[in-house]
């Protein structure tokens, strides 16, 4: 049976949501397949840590606390709404939403086409330890979890459930993310938010008593974004990943002779279809064991970018008014076509953190009136209908470069 209950509940001890319990049989199994463990092994900020030491958490932590916060609001929200099979999808959905992630998630993304969603979908469905466990309780469960995850299910409160604006992925990770980068600015009440919904016409809505409770939330997106999350040094250790990344992937293209093994690199270079084994094989200890033999190849520009990734060597940044400012800048102190690529990077930083939609939907946040009326956040808040009707984003325009560079820029 899918629900099939523990012999004893399992209590994993956390510092964000103090006692995470593990009901069900199944999501123990989950917890215990090594993809799962895998997650252990990939941080959840990537290079934030840089800023804020203090941030090592794991996607795996955070993984544990989206299915905590799932198992919440189904106990306390929604659990008339939604069949039992349906709660342990939503539940297998949270605990499984990240599984894709690779080592530094989103640099190394953007540097080999691939895309964590899609790979948790396939983590899910092919051959893997995870889709082996589902398949065991129910052979139409895996189908089902990856549906919420690409949300595309039938039921759309699932799909909310993990992916929406206030969702238990996003409330998880502001909370966990402003306790262990050590900052006040992210945190909201959790509490009160969770009181404050109910179901009305199969979608979360929020009571009108909740509407401070959401501006508070909606700001703390908004200042962990600007103060963690898009940081100027984090932004630097990323463009450094990047490059590095980049100029390994260049090099094995010109057929470099590396001095030092790269096998389990090589499937991503390739530009083929990685498959799940390839994939899973990789995290952030692996590239950390590659990126300090770098710094010894005879590859002037990736021994650099290793030495300054591994020794923390970041770029530095400078406030810039346009991309041609910042081109300019660049074409003026250097003429190496490869150092203008690999030690110079124009970057724009731009955060929406509430978005409008001006009608209601699974995705929009949505405030149940005293009259028994839906009406969109905008609607019910003064302060979310300024940020609307302002129709402007925040925008950061950078030039980072190496600091080798740092005395002409400053000059």
């Amino acid at each position: 049976m899918v629900d099939e209950l523990m012999f004893e509940t399992k209590v994993i001890r956390d510092n964000i949501h103090g006692n995470i319990t593990i009901n069900y049989q199944i999501i123990w199994d989950l917890i215990n397949t090594p993809e799962m463990q895998r997650l252990r092994r990939i941080h959840q900020l990537g290079g934030t840590f840089m800023v804020f030491p203090s941030a090592e958490h794991s996607r795996f932590t955070h993984s544990l606390g989206v299915y905590h916060l799932v198992n919440r609001i189904i106990n306390e929200v929604i659990k008339e709404e939604i069949s039992n099979y349906d709660k342990i999808v939503a539940l297998c959905a949270g605990l499984l939403h990240d599984i894709g992630h690779g080592p530094y998630s989103h640099a190394f993304e953007d540097v080999f086409n691939t895309d964590h969603e899609n790979m948790s979908q396939r983590i899910i469905c092919e051959d893997s330890n995870i889709n082996k466990v589902l398949n065991k309780y129910d052979s139409h469960l895996a189908s089902n979890v990856a549906a919420v995850i690409n949300h595309t299910h039938s039921n759309k409160l699932l799909i909310q459930l993990i992916s929406s604006q206030v969702d238990a992925d996003r409330m998880d990770y502001l909370l966990r993310d402003a306790t262990n980068c050590g900052v006040s600015y992210g945190h909201f009440d959790l509490e009160r938010l969770l009181r404050s919904m109910v179901v009305k016409d199969n979608i979360i809505v929020f009571k009108e008593s909740g509407v401070h409770a959401l501006e508070d939330y909606i700001f703390a997106r908004y200042h962990m974004y600007w103060q963690v999350y898009l940081h100027q040094t984090a932004n630097s250790y990323e463009i450094i990943l990047n490059k590095l990344l980049r100029r390994v992937k260049e090099l094995y293209e010109n057929n470099y002779s590396f001095k030092h093994d790269i096998n389990l690199l090589i499937p991503f270079l390739k530009n083929e279809i990685i498959n799940i084994e390839d994939y899973l094989l990789l995290d952030e200890s692996i590239l950390i064991y590659y990126f300090k033999n770098f710094i010894n190849e005879e590859d002037y520009i990736l021994k650099e970018l290793s030495y300054c990734f591994i020794n923390r060597k970041l770029f530095k940044a400078l406030d810039i008014s346009s991309e041609q400012e910042g081109l300019n800048l660049i074409n003026k102190i250097v003429d190496d076509t490869i150092k203008k690529n690999y030690f110079f990077e124009i970057l724009q930083a731009k955060s929406s953190f509430y978005k409008y939609y001006g009608e209601i939907n699974s995705q929009s946040i949505n405030i149940i009136t005293k009259d028994n009326k839906i009406e969109e956040l905008a609607n019910a808040s003064n302060l979310v209908e300024a940020i609307v009707n302002s129709a402007k984003d925040k925008i950061e325009l950078k030039l980072y470069y190496h600091q080798d560079y740092r005395s002409v820029l400053n000059e």
